[in-house]
């Protein structure tokens, strides 16, 4: 894989402060197509998106996971299919830089997941809430106690290959999502690797971690997609 076609995805709903930030950090002579799928904003983040050179899709049905299955079937449309699919959040707290840190192992290596630890990286203080460090632990704690696979954490900065993507046929609407493919990529026997990388604090509010109902439902299920698919 010399020079692999990558697309990135990335959900957004109220992010019209951050995404033209991510966009430009965004080291565009490694990627293909930037696809912010846009999840029923009622900002002008669609437009600061498109003004900023990404593909913007209206993502109509509301979740995390319902906005990045809307990108992952434009990219299945797409005559020439990507060899990677990098999955980023829209509120600048990752660090687009390092798309080129996470996409080497997969390139040098034949790692089908590489998932961005905030846990072994540099997390600015405040980035993450107690409650996500906590159920972070956990989460990783029961997939590695139930299938076996280590993981520091759930971090949504992560790549993929596509054909494994496919592969393991994501199907979580909302919270559930990342938790989902780290237990299917389990399930499936995929080659996974986490690597550092930065976190800083977003911009604006969490839309789950920012309120108390958003961290209980969000747990929730969490929790339950861990023990739903064993």
């Amino acid at each position: 894989m010399t020079k692999p076609i990558i697309d990135i995805i990335i959900p957004a709903y109220n992010e019209e402060a951050s995404i033209s930030l991510v966009l430009k950090d965004i080291p565009k002579d490694y990627v293909r197509d930037m696809v912010v799928c846009n999840n029923n904003s009622t900002d002008n983040t669609a437009e600061n998106a498109k003004k900023a050179g990404a593909t913007v899709l209206l993502a109509e049905k509301k979740g995390y996971g319902s906005a990045c299955l809307k990108g992952i079937a434009y990219i299945m449309a797409k005559e020439v299919p990507p060899d990677i699919v990098v999955f980023l959040d829209g509120d600048y707290s990752d660090h687009p830089e390092q798309i080129v840190d996470l996409v080497r192992p997969i390139k040098e290596e034949g790692i089908d997941l590489v998932i961005g630890s905030r846990a072994l990286g540099n997390l600015e203080e405040g980035a993450m809430m107690p409650q996500q460090i906590f159920g972070n632990w956990l989460a990783t704690s029961l997939i590695k106690l139930i299938y076996g696979y280590e993981f520091t954490d759930l971090g949504p900065f992560r790549a993929i290959k596509y054909n494994q993507l496919l592969a393991i046929e994501m199907a979580d609407p909302d919270f559930g999502w990342t938790v989902e493919m780290q237990v299917k990529a389990a399930k499936f026997n995929l080659k996974c690797k986490e690597i550092p990388v930065h976190y800083r604090k977003r911009i604006g509010v969490s839309k789950v971690s920012g309120t108390i109902k958003g961290t209980i439902l969000a747990g929730h299920k969490i929790l339950w997609t861990i023990f739903k698919l064993i």
